[in-house]
C-alpha cells in the first residue's frame, strides 16, 4: 500500500492538486476512467467544500486493502480534514439540495452517491472530518 502525502487546501490551486493526486493515484490503483472521474469528482467537491467554509484544510489520499476467506479488495480512501467552524446540522446538508454557498446542493450527498462508503464527523468550532472509499470493481 503505498501512502500518499496529504495535498493541502488554501486555494484554488490546492483544489486541482488534490483532483488530479486522486486522479493519479485511481489509475494506478487501476479503476477504469469512470470511476477515475467519480472519484477526482468527490475529491473537487470536499476540497472545495475546505476552501469555502473552513478556508484550509487537507486531502489525503491512500491506497487500501480489505481481505477475507475468498477475496482481497482494493480500493482509494479518501479523507478531508479541516479545522474550521465544523457543521451545526449534518443531517440537513446531507439533504439533496440543500446548499449554503449558492451552489447546485449536490455538495457532500453527491460525494456519497459517488463513493461505495462514507461517513461525516463535525464539531462546532473544532472542525470536520469526512472519510469516503471507493473499492474497485470485483
Amino acid at each position: 500500500m503505498n501512502d500518499q502525502p496529504c495535498v493541502e487546501v488554501k486555494n484554488e490551486w490546492g483544489i486541482v492538486a488534490a483532483r488530479q493526486a486522486g486522479r493519479t493515484l485511481a489509475k494506478e490503483v487501476g479503476f477504469g476512467s469512470v470511476d477515475q472521474a467519480r472519484i477526482a469528482t468527490a475529491i473537487s467537491e470536499l476540497a472545495r467544500n475546505i476552501y469555502l467554509y473552513a478556508k484550509r484544510g487537507e486531502i489525503c489520499l491512500r491506497e487500501i486493502e480489505k481481505s477475507n476467506q475468498a477475496s482481497i479488495k482494493r480500493g482509494i480512501q479518501i479523507i478531508a480534514k479541516d479545522n474550521g467552524p465544523g457543521i451545526p446540522d449534518i443531517r440537513q446538508v446531507m439533504t439533496d439540495g440543500f446548499t449554503t454557498s449558492g451552489g447546485m446542493g449536490a455538495g457532500l450527498p453527491g460525494v456519497r452517491r459517488l463513493m461505495d462508503e462514507f461517513t461525516i464527523e463535525s464539531a462546532i468550532d473544532e472542525g470536520t472530518t469526512v472519510t469516503t472509499i471507493k473499492w474497485l470493481p470485483q
